[in-house]
């Protein structure tokens, strides 16, 4: 049996703030958008910039924004656990996250691994390409804030 991962659907209040945390602070291209009239709701998949050409032929991983347009509140369940992207440099984007307003819950102390979390509370994990990074200041003493 052939199985292969196609995406993981994560349901956002709001569209526009969840485009703008994945899309322009995060990094995410959106490759397709569905809406849907008679089920009043819309669908936006994104992938990660190196995924994007691909996503539609031969299904690369995938996120899946879903805007439900009457309005609901979600809690988060501890059956997800979180969301990994792997970054050419983690002190980098850390650094340009927080530029953006973004809180680093776990910032990456040992140059390998840090946790940011979107708009509606998805824990979103950050993973050092290869080996990691040396430890360097700011980073190395900076509490963790929140949880992830």
């Amino acid at each position: 049996m052939a199985l292969k991962y196609l995406h993981t659907m994560v349901r956002v209040s709001n569209l526009d703030q969840s485009l703008d945390f994945y899309c322009r602070k995060l990094g995410l291209v959106e490759v397709r958008r569905m809406e849907n009239q008679s089920g009043r709701f819309t669908l936006v998949f994104l992938a990660a910039p190196g995924d994007a050409g691909q996503a539609e032929a031969t299904s690369a991983p995938m996120i899946e924004l879903t805007y439900n347009w009457d309005p609901e509140t979600y809690a988060g369940g501890r059956n997800f656990g979180h969301l990994a992207y792997g970054v050419d440099d983690i002190y980098a984007v850390c650094e340009r996250l927080m530029k953006a307003g973004v809180t680093i819950n776990r910032p990456p102390r040992d140059g390998h691994m840090a946790f940011i979390r979107s708009p509606d509370n998805i824990s979103i994990e950050l993973l050092q390409n290869g080996e990691a990074k040396p430890a360097q200041e700011p980073w190395a003493s900076m509490p963790n804030t929140g949880v992830w």
